[in-house]
């Protein structure tokens, strides 16, 4: 389904997440009612319940941020300074604050624990910009790196985005606002994919970190299988066959990663893999593991740019060789 043009959505998709938030909430203690009769004839301890409670939250989650943003569209002029370094800094703080509030929740209700292990990339690279190339499997793995990266590293991202997480309002304003791209990754929008890239890359300054996930999309099997033959239509063989013997990661796509260390020759590279949330590939798969009581492992890998190969050619099998790398991490953590 195409997204529709962004006047529509600021006009109708924001207002209405609001509206829709304020009728859940007073309406809360009937579904909360429904929830819990319905809990004994489902398997798991109080699983819809807390369903409802995780859609309540992010719903008004997302009321909130969007409540937030109208107001710093006004204190910036209605739009006018949004661009300027003070009102790009509010923003940043405002999205940490809220990926806090949202991860706190997580760590109640579904009883998540996040651990980062291997290198503190602002140990390794300081007063460096980064690239960060990070694997794509399974739902919240955006959340968990742009959390970490805001709160934890106090850096200011970059992301390269699919176009369709616009469909959530609050995303949808907040980062349009900040410098990021949403893209539609097609093949035949893919030099011009590749030349947006380019640009988000160029300038980045010494707390920026350039957001990249290589594998375009999240892991699945099948998507495995057609990254492999696409591989091959493309008479890329030997990139096909090191790319079946990666089990737990799709075939990396090297163009962004390129364009990126073009704009960006003094930034370090950052290598993120993470676990635990490899098996939730569909809803019915969240659904069947609350409460999720996990575990995520995030591990962090740091590249000095001087140790980034130059050319193009063995820049493509350096990346791959990480993420064969990664593939082996993985397989030894889960």
């Amino acid at each position: 389904m195409p997204l529709p043009p962004r006047w529509l959505r600021r006009l109708l998709f924001a207002p209405a997440v609001v509206a829709l938030a304020f009728v859940v909430v007073t309406t809360l203690p009937i579904w909360a009612l429904l929830a819990a009769a319905a809990s004994p004839l489902v398997p798991g301890r109080l699983r819809p319940l807390r369903l409802l409670w995780i859609g309540c939250v992010y719903l008004v989650w997302d009321a909130a941020a969007l409540l937030a943003l109208f107001l710093l569209w006004v204190a910036s002029g209605f739009g006018w300074r949004t661009r300027s370094p003070a009102f790009q800094r509010a923003h940043y703080v405002l999205a940490g604050w809220f990926l806090r509030v949202l991860f706190w929740q997580a760590h109640w209700t579904l009883r998540l624990r996040i651990d980062v292990v291997g290198t503190d990339p602002d140990t390794a690279l300081p007063g460096r910009p980064e690239l960060v190339l990070c694997r794509h499997a399974g739902p919240g793995d955006s959340f968990i790196l742009i959390h970490g990266l805001v709160n934890w590293f106090n850096r200011e991202p970059r992301i390269v985005l699919k176009d369709t997480l616009q469909w959530d309002p609050a995303i949808d304003v907040l980062l349009n606002r900040l410098p990021n791209r949403f893209i539609a990754p097609t093949p035949e929008r893919g030099e011009e994919t590749v030349r947006q890239v380019g640009h988000l890359a160029a300038g980045l300054d010494d707390n920026d970190a350039f957001v990249i996930f290589p594998e375009g999309g999240n892991f699945t099997p099948k998507r495995r299988l057609r990254a492999i033959a696409r591989l091959r239509s493309l008479g890329l063989e030997r990139m096909a066959l090191r790319a079946e013997r990666m089990r737990h990661v799709l075939a990396p796509q090297p163009g962004g990663m390129l364009a990126a260390l073009d704009a960006a020759p003094d930034a370090g590279v950052i290598f993120v893999a993470h676990t635990g949330l490899d098996r939730m590939l569909t809803v019915a798969d969240v659904w069947r593991e609350l409460p999720m009581d996990k575990r995520i492992v995030m591990r962090f890998w740091s590249v000095p740019p001087e140790e980034v190969p130059a050319g193009r050619q063995e820049r493509i099998d350096w990346l791959f060789d990480w993420w064969a790398r990664i593939d082996a991490w993985i397989a030894s953590n889960r």
